[in-house]
């Protein structure tokens, strides 16, 4: 027997026409998909994704005509058979994929981590001092803070409030002090 070239398209096994049902065809014979993902054993969360990629499947292959049935074979018939089949594969990936075969569901899923998620519990702490302190201080020295997080310069900062840059620069410098004895203080 002779090889195919590479490259070279094979002709599909059927010798039947390309037959082209529409999605309303296919979207009505979901049961048989939701019977086959059952009995395959996907879990109920994730039954949905995986219906919807036999349906993407499915709806491909018409596309790219390979739904070839026998025309001897009722239509419906037809249909659900080879619904039958693209399920029952799409079910096996699923099934013995890696991610699923691995997969550890917990109630609790941070209790299983080895180190603490986020900012550690001195770190929040000593945010909620600088958050207190800046709420203790004057609006302008608030203002003049904040500003140094802005993306424009000090400058810029400066000139759209309608003072000299160095005023400005005074006013940071002042309130940066002003933080930083209230920290102090509350630190003792």
């Amino acid at each position: 027997m002779m090889r195919p070239r590479k490259g070279a398209r094979r002709p599909p096994a059927a010798r039947h026409p390309r037959k082209r049902p529409t999605m309303q065809a296919i979207l009505a014979e979901r049961s048989v998909i939701l019977a086959v993902l059952i009995a395959s054993g996907v879990p109920s969360r994730d039954r949905a994704d995986v219906e919807q990629q036999v349906l993407m499947g499915a709806w491909r292959s018409v596309k790219g005509g390979m739904y070839r049935p026998d025309p001897a074979e009722d239509a419906r018939r037809a249909l659900r058979k080879w619904l039958y089949g693209i399920s029952w594969r799409k079910a096996g990936h699923y099934v013995n994929s890696a991610w699923v075969r691995r997969a550890v569901l917990t109630a609790q899923p941070l209790g299983r981590l080895h180190e603490p998620v986020g900012p550690s519990l001195e770190a929040q702490l000593q945010a909620r001092e600088v958050l207190e302190a800046l709420v203790s201080l004057p609006p302008w020295q608030v203002e003049a803070l904040l500003s140094v997080d802005d993306p424009e310069s000090l400058v810029a900062y400066a000139k759209r409030r309608g003072m000299n840059p160095s005023s400005a620069a005074s006013r940071l410098r002042i309130a940066r002090e002003a933080l930083a004895l209230r920290l102090k203080r509350w630190r003792r």
